[in-house]
């Protein structure tokens, strides 16, 4: 019979499974590495540009919305609405440039032209010091901003 209570550990019957070599203990002092300030594959520029959104709600209503762009970059756009929408994360909406803003050379190609269909990937609600704010990630062929990006590139050398 087993040992109980205090002579619990006493009782060496049972046989364990031998170890397979010596058990190594690493302690490191070292800190992970710090990851750069900005990991953005493409620069964000500031600007300050009146633009309008265009989205279906849940019931199939076209819906609109005045914004202003606050910075953008090949990929991304962040816009400010003074008035609040409701607009869920992932909603897919059309992003287009006043007429007269599309001139500016700080602009991706794909905003000159037009409408960009893009994807609302982050939401700032509203506050009393600031207003609503909207990630954008513009819906573009990476492929072919890549390609933009390598003959810029070539023009400037």
């Amino acid at each position: 019979m087993a040992a109980m209570g205090p002579d619990l550990d006493k009782h060496l019957d049972r046989t364990f499974p031998p170890r397979r070599g010596p058990v190594k203990h690493i302690w490191t002092d070292n800190k992970p590495p710090k990851r750069p300030d900005n990991n953005r594959s493409t620069e964000r520029r500031m600007v300050a540009l009146p633009a309008r959104l265009t989205w279906k709600d849940q019931r199939g209503a076209t819906r609109f919305a005045t914004v202003v762009m606050r910075n953008v970059s090949e990929l991304g756009a962040y816009v400010e609405c003074q008035s609040p929408v409701s607009i869920p994360l992932f909603r897919l909406v059309q992003f287009q440039l006043e007429r007269d803003a599309r001139d500016s050379d700080a602009l991706p190609d794909a905003l000159q032209q037009g409408k960009v269909l893009s994807a609302v990937y982050r939401v700032t609600p509203p506050s009393p010091s600031g207003p609503q704010g909207l990630a954008l990630r513009l819906m573009v062929d990476p492929r072919r901003v890549s390609a933009a990006q390598v003959e810029a590139e070539r023009a400037t050398a």
